[in-house]
């Protein structure tokens, strides 16, 4: 058995944006982490890193799963501190890019590192093996590259770069680590110039800018076609660019440009003389207000090179290239791209032509496999698709073909021919047994390191299939499944977006009692993202428009019903959640036995957003909540004062740390970093609750509420609101009913009531809410934009 890296301590070397944020996500995990940077040259010598990690605080999207966990983080200097580096098992170095100052540093710290820690740097594309030169010897067999993405928290993407002394060992160990404690996608690259993802990522990028150029097009334009029309995110390639500042940008294809001179493409690894211009006047991109876009106002402009001054960005993707772009069959669209003489359609298949040309060239020299890059792509560009998928999606035989004659009659950006593997007859590089090495001329399976064991469903290349397990009942609703000879069973979603119709309900509902009957443990678990976007509002408002109002009652009884078979099953019932879980997705998970929720969790019950309050037993279960902390003579308005707010104001966790804060996580439950392992984990809940003879609780019968005197008090606070107009009177009638509820009811305050009682105020609140023309408007509103609206 391999043995495990045991991480205790851990220390990060540079407090920039990107040491700072790993940190964060050291801490986020649970490490305890100590932040370097030089000592200040005024003040606290740990001034620099202090500033630091307030900064993390103001970042957008946040680092921190929560911002009291900076406290976490332990600052110190390289001239007083160095000796906290002998308590840490792992050491990250994130300095400048500078092979000189990473070299120097090395030198400082070595004295320091204890014999047994692993010493990674973060460089995005500096060699590996020339860092590790001036190492000592003992240190080098435990040395490595380790490149996270920006930003380290949401990036799946950790590129492990090994150097020629790495122990393999070790190298394993650390995959492990990086996998289940950080939540990482690891790909192992080799030691080349910019590694993987941005070695292809950036010459993606430079194609793109030299097409444009070809065309004709103007930015906004080509954002218009390579952003999601392709598969690819929303900022596309040159918002992509702004956001990650041009000044980096400009840094990248300057070192391909040193590092790689013999390189076929090497020509085209120069920033374009527009792009100096701007990092010459400091239009450096979205950290300095502007730069390839700027922002005026509310409008977004855009830089124009033939006017030399910014017009309003409103180019965008032809119709007709639209409707190529939506052909359901690859072969087809590339088809139909090719053939096009529309501008945007020819730029379109050049860049495409370019990228899978020099993917298929460069192979062998940056990644062991084709799965390496398409996944470094994926995670860490936020692809939906890599360049190998997208080719052999789109016919290998006849791309390779069109690329052939594009080079030969000197349309592609190189005269270097593909290598002949491309030609051998294969119908591509990805296949059931694994995905193609040209070192090796074989297609190579996934790793078999223990810790992929933990993921049942990996995330898929093209071609791949997972075993979907037995099938133990299905309505239109729900699919209730287990793997042979397993114990736990699992159910899930088959609406959009796991919304909850009246076949989930009674879909649910079936699947506990199967369990019950014939299983340890069920578990709630979805295939993808998200755990569940609530109730079926268009069901719900059809019912109300049709004026059944006595079958819009029978659905709020029914999930009612079902959040409390879900509680009181005679197995246990383990949520595994990922994504949004709001409204009635959040009342499911509150009732479970356990949560198991993924780091990137967003929990809220967000009813009053539409107009409405918690009535799938949310509020019911956060006042038996607030009665069990108080004890018998303690004061359950306290308690209650800390969820009103989220309810009232439909809070939503930022992550599922924050949801434990918010109330809407339970201190036991569980937060997973690595979304593939969520299903492992809350399998391994379950069957340990069951192992121990699990019982439910028994039935909440005396419950103590704040009552009356509990409903006075948040009323004073919602005039104050009011007055202050941060809500309009429709918010406060809501909140006022979410307060009634809370509290009990019109009782006298220390009033003992049962569940029963609270599931019911839960009801008549909300169907009296939902015939409000003030709530269907809401609904209508949130239907059709996807907003809330305050009315």
């Amino acid at each position: 058995m391999s043995e495990k890296l045991l991480v205790r301590r851990a220390a990060v070397l540079g407090a920039g944006v990107m040491g700072a944020q790993i940190a964060a996500q050291l801490t986020n995990a649970g490490v305890d982490t100590v932040l370097f940077d030089l000592a200040a040259k005024d003040g606290d010598p740990d001034g620099v890193v202090l500033k630091a990690i307030a900064n993390l605080a103001k970042l957008s999207p946040a680092p921190l799963a929560s911002k009291t966990l900076a406290e976490g983080i332990t600052p110190a200097n390289y001239e007083t501190g160095l000796a906290a580096l002998e308590g840490c098992d792992l050491i990250i170095e994130a300095i400048a890019e500078r092979m000189d100052w990473k070299q120097d540093l090395y030198r400082r710290i070595a004295p320091h590192v204890p014999a047994h820690a692993v010493l990674a740097s973060n460089t995005s594309g500096l060699g590996i093996n020339a860092l590790a030169e001036v190492l000592p010897e003992e240190l080098r067999h435990r040395f490595c590259g380790v490149h996270f993405f920006n930003p380290p928290r949401y990036m799946h993407l950790a590129e492990l770069i090994p150097a020629r002394t790495t122990e393999p060992a070790l190298l394993a160990a650390l995959e492990a680590f990086l996998t289940t404690q950080l939540g990482k996608g690891v790909v192992q690259a080799k030691d080349t110039p910019n590694f993987i993802g941005n070695r292809i990522g950036v010459f993606s990028i430079l194609a793109t800018i030299h097409h444009t150029t070809e065309f004709g097009l103007g930015f906004d334009e080509v954002d218009a076609l390579t952003g999601p029309l392709i598969g690819r995110p929303k900022s596309a390639t040159f918002r992509t660019s702004d956001v990650v500042g041009l000044d980096t940008m400009a840094h990248v294809i300057r070192t391909m440009a040193d590092t790689l001179p013999h390189d076929p493409w090497h020509a085209y690894f120069k920033a374009p003389k527009w792009l100096e211009a701007l990092i010459a006047k400091g239009a450096l991109g979205q950290k300095a207000g502007a730069g390839i876009f700027r922002k005026q106002g509310k409008d977004i402009l855009v830089l124009d090179l033939k006017a030399q001054d910014y017009r309003a960005a409103t180019a965008t993707a032809d119709p007709e290239i639209v409707e190529i772009l939506k052909l359901r069959n690859p072969a087809e669209k590339f088809a139909r791209l090719r053939a096009s003489q529309h501008p945007q359609a020819q730029f379109l298949w050049s860049v495409f032509r370019d990228l899978f040309h020099y993917c298929a060239y460069q192979l062998e020299s940056i990644a062991e496999t084709a799965r390496d890059v398409d996944f470094a792509i994926r995670w860490g560009y936020g692809w939906t698709q890599g360049p190998f998928e997208t080719w052999q999606a789109a016919g290998w035989k006849q791309v390779a073909d069109w690329i052939a004659e594009d080079i030969v009659a000197g349309k592609a950006m190189s005269p270097a021919p593909l290598p002949d593997w491309v030609f051998d007859g294969r119908e591509g590089v990805h296949g059931a047994e694994g995905s193609y090495s040209p070192g090796k001329d074989a297609k190579l399976p996934r790793s078999a390191l223990p810790v992929y064991r933990r993921q049942r469903f990996p995330d898929p290349l093209l071609g791949e299939r997972f075993d979907p397990g037995e099938t133990v009942f299905e309505n239109d609703g729900v699919r209730m499944w287990a793997d042979p000879g397993d114990e736990v069973a699992v159910v899930s979603f088959k609406t959009k977006l796991h919304t909850v119709n009246d076949q989930v309900l009674s879909g649910l509902q079936e699947a506990i009692g199967i369990a019950e009957r014939k299983f340890a443990a069920l578990v709630l678990w979805q295939p993808k993202e998200p755990f569940s976007a609530g109730a079926d509002l268009a069901g719900a408002l059809g019912l109300l428009q049709a004026g059944n109002l006595s079958g819009f009652e029978a659905m709020v009884a029914d999930f009612q019903a079902t959040s409390q078979r879900i509680k009181y099953a005679l197995v246990p019932v383990v949520a595994a959640v990922r994504g949004l879980a709001l409204g009635g997705g959040c009342e499911f998970q509150m009732h479970s036995a356990r949560s198991v929720a993924h780091l990137e969790s967003y929990v809220g019950l967000v009813e009053a957003g539409v107009g409405l309050l918690p009535a799938g037993g949310g509020l019911k279960e956060l006042a038996v909540r607030a009665a069990h902390a108080a004890g018998p003579a303690g004061d359950v308005f306290a308690e209650l004062k800390k969820t009103f707010e989220t309810v009232a104001m439909g809070k939503v966790s930022t992550s599922a740390v924050e949801a434990k804060e918010l109330g809407l996580l339970r201190g036991e439950d569980i937060v997973a970093f690595n979304a593939f392992e969520l299903l492992h984990i809350a399998k391994a809940q379950a069957r340990a609750m069951a192992e121990r003879g699990y019982r439910p609780p028994l039935p909440a019968r005396h419950i103590q509420v704040a009552g009356d005197v509990g409903i006075a008090t948040f009323r004073m606070l919602l005039v104050n609101m009011l007055e202050g107009r941060f809500i309009s009177e429709y918010d406060n009638e809501i909140a006022t009913r979410i307060a009634t509820v809370l509290c009990g009811g019109k009782v006298d305050r220390g009033s003992l009531v049962d569940e029963a009682w609270l599931l019911r105020l839960e009801r008549e609140h909300f169907v009296e809410l939902a015939q409000q023309p003030k709530t269907q408007e809401r609904i209508a509103h949130m239907l059709k934009t996807g907003k809330p609206l305050r009315n």
